[in-house]
Order: C-alpha cells, then sequence, then structure tokens
C-alpha cells in the first residue's frame, strides 16, 4: 500500500503568500529607510550631523503630525482631504485668538477647532452619507472660505512671544515640535494597537459589512477616525503658526496630498483595513530625506518630484499586487 505523504512542515501556497505579504509590510519600508540613509550619509558630509537630522525631524513634523491622523482614517476606509484647510484654520485661529486673549488659550481653542471640524466630516460622510473624497473636497474649500473671511486674506502676525514657544523652543537640543510629534505618534500607535476602538478601525476599513454584521458601529467609528484627523491637523496648524508667530489662509494647500503620500509610501493600504503609525512615520521621513539629500547635493527640485512621485506610484501599485496574491 502506498503512503501519501503529509505536508504538515511544508506552508500552504496560500500561507507562503500570506508571510510574503507581511514580510513586505512590515519591513520593505524599513530596508528602503535604511537604504536611503545609509547613500545620504556616504553621498553627503553634512547629512548625518546632529543639526541636520534635527532640522529633518523639525521641518517633518507638521506633516507628519497630520500623516498620523490621515493614517488612522484611511485605515478605517475614509479619506480626509480637508486637514490643509483645517491646518490653516487652526493656525489662523490660534493667531487671531493670541491677539485678544492668552496665547496658550488660543492654542487650546485652535485645536479643539480642529476636532470640531473632523466632526463636521463625520457627519457629512456617516449621517447624510456622502463619500468621502466629495465631502472633504467640499468642506475643505468651505473650511478654507473661513480662514480667508476671519483674516481678510491678510497674514495675521501675533507679538506675544509666549506664543511662538512652542515653534521655536528647545529641549534636549530638539524643538518642542519634535517632541510633539514624538508625543502624537506615541498616542495614534497606542490607540491603534493596544484598544478596542483600534480594532475598529482595522475592522471596519477592512469589511465595513462584516463588521457592521458583528456589531461593531461603523457610522460612529468612522467619525472618531475624522475627528482624531482634525485634530491632529489642528495641532499641526498651530505649531506651523507658532514657528513663525503669523498665519495666513493659504497655509497648507498641499498639506493633505503630502500627509496621504507619506501613509501610502509607508505601506498603508488605500483599500483600508492595513496599516500602522510607525510605517507612515518612516513615509514621512523618506519623503523628508529625499527633499533634504536633493537639497545637500545641490540636485534640481524638479527631478526631487519626479522621485517622490514614482514612489506613489510604486507603493499604491506594490498595495494592489499584494492584494491581488492574497
Amino acid at each position: 500500500m502506498t503512503t501519501v505523504p503529509t505536508s504538515v512542515d511544508t506552508p500552504s501556497p496560500r500561507r507562503a503568500r500570506f508571510l510574503d505579504t507581511i514580510d513586505v509590510r512590515s519591513y520593505g519600508i524599513v530596508l528602503s529607510f535604511l537604504a536611503l540613509f545609509v547613500v545620504l550619509s556616504l553621498t553627503s558630509p553634512v547629512f548625518l550631523t546632529q543639526r541636520n537630522l534635527l532640522n529633518i525631524l523639525d521641518q517633518s513634523a507638521p506633516v507628519g503630525i497630520v500623516a498620523c491622523g490621515v493614517t488612522i482614517g484611511i485605515i478605517a476606509g475614509v479619506f480626509d482631504l480637508s486637514v490643509g484647510a483645517i491646518f490653516a484654520v487652526a493656525a489662523v485661529g490660534a493667531s487671531k485668538l493670541a491677539l485678544v486673549t492668552d496665547p496658550w488659550v488660543g492654542i487650546a481653542v485652535a485645536i479643539l477647532i480642529g476636532a470640531a471640524m473632523g466632526v463636521v466630516n463625520g457627519v457629512l460622510v456617516n449621517v447624510i452619507l456622502i463619500n468621502s473624497f466629495i465631502a472633504t473636497l467640499a468642506s475643505s474649500i468651505v473650511f478654507r472660505g473661513i480662514a480667508i473671511l476671519v483674516t481678510g486674506g491678510m497674514i495675521v502676525t501675533v507679538t506675544d512671544e509666549r506664543f511662538s514657544f512652542l515653534g521655536t523652543e528647545t529641549l534636549l537640543g530638539a524643538k518642542y515640535t519634535v517632541w510633539v510629534f514624538a508625543l502624537v505618534i506615541l498616542a495614534t500607535s497606542f490607540l491603534l494597537t493596544r484598544t478596542t476602538l483600534g480594532r475598529y478601525f482595522y475592522a471596519v476599513g477592512g469589511n465595513a459589512r462584516a463588521a457592521r454584521l458583528s456589531g461593531v458601529p461603523v457610522g460612529r467609528v468612522r467619525t472618531i477616525a475624522f475627528v482624531i484627523s482634525g485634530l491632529s491637523a489642528g495641532i499641526a496648524g498651530v505649531l506651523a503658526a507658532s514657528r513663525t508667530s503669523s498665519a495666513q489662509p493659504d497655509l497648507g494647500m498641499d498639506l493633505a496630498l503630502q500627509a496621504i503620500a507619506a501613509s501610502v509610501v509607508g505601506g498603508t493600504s488605500i483599500m483600508g483595513g492595513q496599516g500602522a503609525i510607525w510605517r507612515a512615520v518612516l513615509g514621512v521621513l523618506i519623503l523628508a530625506m529625499i527633499g533634504n539629500g536633493f537639497n545637500l547635493l545641490g540636485i534640481d527640485t524638479i527631478y526631487q518630484q519626479i522621485v517622490q512621485g514614482l514612489l506613489i506610484v510604486l507603493a499604491v501599485g506594490l498595495d494592489q499586487l499584494l492584494r491581488r496574491r492574497q
């Protein structure tokens, strides 16, 4: 009698493909980051200096903070194109309020305004049932119009030195913007990986219908994602205003695209249900290092845009390929 060999020790093709997907998503971005870091370190004597590295972190902090919030939204299956406008409203609001009240009160209120605008987006998408692209595109126009009305299209300047504290002062050699960025990373990472709400974000983005049948309040979860996105944009906006002690309504015009691009480059699936904050942060830093490296090496910025665009296309294409393989 012929004995049929078993396959206990050999993973099935499906399992092998799944493991390949995990490896690519988890470590591909890390390898890309390390490779770029090494190349820039060898080609530019300035890149690896403490001053330059801290400058990269400081300059990428606003985009990185917004990317953390945007990543949560994408994981939950929604896109927030209004973060740039919320960024501008928060910056303008903090600056205007700092002229008539305590600067710290103005900063706190402006951040809350960002969260409130996230609630508006949540209502548009989850109550009125407008597609998130259309809803947040429309709301971004309205929000930026509010910023123009509040300022009359002019730059708002704050002379109180307390207002510039977060944007200019340092702690242990790094600006407070970097420390705030680090706190946002820790908070959003904890939310996604250690809480029930974080599991809901993944469930809703992966399969909203199945999540709803399992008792997950899909609309409420996605509304919270918009609130977090708005809150992140509000924090980034007040940091940007504090850095220059001024604000204007055209701030953050490309911020939404930059944040989404960084998140996607970091491996967040545009289809929802997959992603991580740390990978999005690496995506932010990769794009920031590309810009920094091109400047240090004296390469035309046109090529920088081409490289960043190709990275985005590659990331999205890889995401689709991995999904088909699954």
